[in-house]
């Protein structure tokens, strides 16, 4: 249920505008950067790829339906980002187990190594950028931060018949990777 007037109006106008404009800050910082750690440009990786691979390393090998619920977009939109994929060996289509005319996609060891490649890099930017915080400050921040994705995820799911999908958008459930 969206909020009422009454409950944005009982909250302070400044305070949200802060956030708001902060939140499109940190949306415009990381897609310059794209998040893509310290060291060489090639341990950059764009926002689609870096959540496809991860979730596959997360959850193992499943067809693109699956991967899209459980990313909150389109069937199609995750087709079209695995295909550079798959072109490029991080990821490879294969039977599905159980019903061999079905078929799942699956972190190639290449790809694997990539996405370790990138975590590396991208830990080592959060370390950076983070340097002057105590660990408190860091795990609340990520709490905080996970709790927010969290909820912009709840909201676009009770949304989903309502609202047209963003081009790009991930959407869903892109949880903090156990690192």
């Amino acid at each position: 249920m969206p909020p009422s007037q009454d409950m944005t109006t009982a909250l302070d106008p400044g305070l949200l505008d802060a956030l708001q404009h902060q939140v499109a800050v940190f949306a415009r910082r990381a897609e310059q950067t794209r998040l893509g750690g310290t060291g060489q440009l090639r341990n950059s990786m764009d926002r689609a790829a870096y959540l496809l691979l991860n979730r596959l390393d997360q959850e193992g090998p499943m067809g693109v339906k699956a991967l899209a619920a459980g990313m909150g977009i389109d069937s199609s939109t995750v087709t079209r980002q695995v295909a550079p994929l798959v072109d490029t060996g991080l990821v490879k289509r294969t039977s599905h187990p159980e019903d061999g005319r079905a078929v799942v996609l699956q972190l190639s060891q290449r790809g694997l190594a990539r996405l370790e490649e990138v975590r590396a890099s991208r830990r080592r930017l959060m370390a950076e950028v983070t340097e002057g915080w105590t660990p408190d400050e860091r795990e609340a921040f990520c709490t905080l931060l996970t709790r927010f994705n969290t909820a912009l995820s709840a909201r676009q799911s009770a949304h989903a018949g309502h609202l047209p999908a963003e081009p790009g958008a991930t959407g869903g459930s892109e949880s903090a990777p156990a690192s």
